[in-house]
């Protein structure tokens, strides 16, 4: 099936996942959506993440994705319930529930997350990992330095080792055994973040979340096939130049070309209570 996989953030952070999903599943195309206008998504209320996730997934689906994935960790915890509500027919997926089963998996005993403010204030990560065994301690750590110093191409600065040691290591005076990434941005400061925990389990939920992803498609019989050649296209709401030459980088792939999509021109932001 030629239908894209559509993929979305704030900025570069998604493609941490869309590089997980070249590499677990490379016949499939993917349409990813950059919301560079908004970036960060952080500190901004859960219920304006919500009018933009359900504007983009409406996007997404619009230009014929077959699969959403909401690789963003702010908008899985703001709107996944109720975009799942409103396209009941396209399978929809965020980051927080994979993340959490694999925390869960590592058997790891105290986790740590580090996160942006708006995940850690909605509780998302301690919920869930609370749910598959209440005999886990979390710790959720809000990282607001983190995004601004990815998007500015810095996740390899000394600015950055400071911001990174200065989150973590209140985790690590708690004890924690594995940290979860709780942000699709913050595997570009994993180097980082090693150098300081280098005992700590480290867990990226992109490798769990395309995993889940494969089997939705398998079910559905909507993977792509072998003979179909694999096509990306890239959107950005803002800054298009500085997120083709960042994105080129982390992603490992040339971006040649993005598109622009005006909000309030080729999409909306829709409330939940406008639907």
């Amino acid at each position: 099936m030629r239908n894209p996989i559509g993929m979305f953030d704030s900025g570069l952070g998604g493609l941490t996942v869309a590089g997980e999903l070249l590499r677990q599943l490379p016949n499939e195309s993917i349409i990813y959506f950059a919301d560079t206008a908004h970036v960060p998504y952080g500190e901004r209320p859960l219920a304006e993440i919500e009018e933009f996730a359900l504007g983009i997934t409406q996007f997404l689906i619009e230009q014929g994705a077959k699969a959403v994935v909401m690789a963003c960790n702010m908008s899985s915890a703001a709107a996944l319930s109720s975009a799942r509500e409103t396209f009941p027919d396209i399978p929809i997926l965020g980051v927080i529930g994979p993340g959490s089963r694999a925390a869960v998996g590592s058997g790891a005993k105290s986790i740590g997350v580090l996160a942006t403010t708006g995940t850690v204030k909605s509780g998302a990560y301690s919920r869930i990992i609370k749910e598959l065994n209440p005999d886990c301690e979390v710790l959720e750590q809000p990282c607001p330095p983190f995004v601004p110093l990815v998007e500015a191409g810095l996740a390899e600065s000394e600015e950055a080792e400071v911001a990174v040691r200065s989150c973590v290591e209140p985790l690590l005076a708690n004890g924690i055994q594995a940290v979860v990434l709780g942000c699709t941005h913050y595997p570009f400061l994993r180097p980082a973040i090693a150098r300081t925990a280098p005992n700590v389990q480290i867990i990226d939920p992109a490798e769990e979340t395309v995993r889940e992803l494969h089997n939705i498609l398998e079910e559905r019989g909507i993977t792509a096939h072998n003979d179909e050649a694999a096509e990306h296209i890239f959107y950005a709401s803002g800054d298009m130049d500085g997120f083709a030459r960042l994105g080129s980088s982390f992603l490992g792939k040339d971006i040649n070309h993005v598109r622009h999509a005006q909000w309030g021109v080729d999409l909306m932001p829709r409330a939940k209570s406008r639907i």
